[in-house]
């Protein structure tokens, strides 16, 4: 089973940077699936992007741009770069894991999810 701990949430103001980590421990799959969603209050929980082992990306399109999804070098960090934040950015953030290599950006079917890191943008 797969662990996983985001970190890196905050407060920022509008137009601000944040960067998000996420990391994974235990049995990781050969061929996996790696993802950031995120949860705003009152609202379903959405996807924001993904990331296979073989480093094929997904983004949710309205955050084309602005956000960027990477691994680190030892493939059990994974990372949300959050560039020019807005107000509507604010949610807990969770990061998510799957085997396989085919990843979207739904919220149903994966095996392992992380607790959340909280991400509040003031204007």
């Amino acid at each position: 089973q797969v662990q996983l701990l985001e970190s890196g949430g905050g407060s920022v103001q509008a137009r601000g940077s944040l960067r998000l980590s996420c990391a994974a421990s235990g049995y990781m799959w050969n061929t996996y699936c790696m993802g950031w969603f995120r949860q705003a209050p009152g609202k379903q929980r959405e996807g924001v992007a993904s990331i296979n082992s073989i480093g094929r990306i997904n983004y949710a399109e309205p955050l084309k741009g602005r956000f960027t999804i990477s691994q680190g070098n030892a493939k059990n960090i994974l990372y949300l770069q959050m560039n020019s934040l807005e107000p509507e950015d604010t949610a807990m953030y969770y990061c998510a894991a799957d085997p396989g290599l085919s990843c979207g950006l739904g919220t149903s079917g994966w095996r392992s999810w992380g607790q959340g890191t909280q991400v509040t943008v003031s204007s």
